[in-house]
């Protein structure tokens, strides 16, 4: 049997082994465990930031709930209404407010607790109902009295209503003067008050209205004859 000899120089190469290639003979370990250790470890910090984000939706839903969220449903009037009137269903009208605590008020299922009692106070369409203003009449109260106006049209604004704050005014040129003056008025006599009633009888040619003022207003106001007296509705006051 005779022996090769590679010439000088030139690297003698094996033969393949059997029954496989250049490739497989060169291939490397297997490296599926390390390439699988890695995908876990990429796989950690997309968990984190998937977790920070749900804490976050979180948090802003909390924040929504206490900011927006915290409305309720509560009773309004629907119209205005004179003290000591009795309430019925379409006197009210439910309101979304947000809730405070310092504010009293009463929820919209309240409503047949409501219905049949009578109002303490005169209040305008609009204001909240709370259990304070129902009741017995707070008014007048010490110091205060309920003059009766008896008013012509034009005199008194048209949207007068019952809570609204006016001004009566002594009409100039009437037998109290020639500026209509009192003692201790002033140029023009001036009485701030609040209305508490407002009828129009049927048939009738002048308005019946009830103010709430001081006792010494009142008796000054109830002193002045039928037709000197006009009455202006203040900011804030009415409907």
């Amino acid at each position: 049997m005779s022996t090769s000899v590679a010439p000088p120089g030139i690297e003698h190469r094996s033969t393949p082994p059997a029954g496989g290639s250049w490739a497989s003979a060169g291939k490397r370990p297997d490296t599926g465990p390390r390439l699988r250790s890695q995908t876990r470890r990429l796989s950690v910090p997309h968990l984190l930031a998937g977790a920070l984000l749900v804490l976050a939706c979180a948090a802003g839903f909390v924040l929504w709930s206490l900011t927006i969220g915290g409305r309720a449903a509560v009773l309004a009037l629907a119209r205005p209404v004179s003290v000591g009137q009795v309430l019925t269903a379409a006197d009210l009208r439910e309101v979304s407010i947000t809730t405070d605590p310092g504010v009293s008020t009463m929820i919209a299922s309240q409503a047949s607790v409501v219905i049949g009692r009578s109002v303490a106070t005169s209040l305008p369409a609009g204001s909240l109902l709370s259990p304070g203003v129902l009741g017995a009449a707070l008014v007048p109260g010490p110091g205060q009295a309920i003059a009766a106006l008896a008013l012509k049209a034009g005199t008194f604004p048209v949207e007068l209503t019952p809570g609204a704050r006016v001004a009566v005014i002594l009409v100039p040129g009437s037998t109290m003067g020639p500026l209509g003056t009192l003692p201790g008025q002033g140029a023009v006599a001036v009485w701030p008050g609040t209305v508490t009633s407002v009828t129009a009888p049927a048939n009738e040619q002048t308005t019946a209205v009830s103010v709430l003022l001081t006792e010494t207003a009142a008796r000054q106001v109830a002193a002045v004859p039928t037709g000197q007296l006009s009455v202006v509705l203040l900011p804030g006051g009415g409907r």
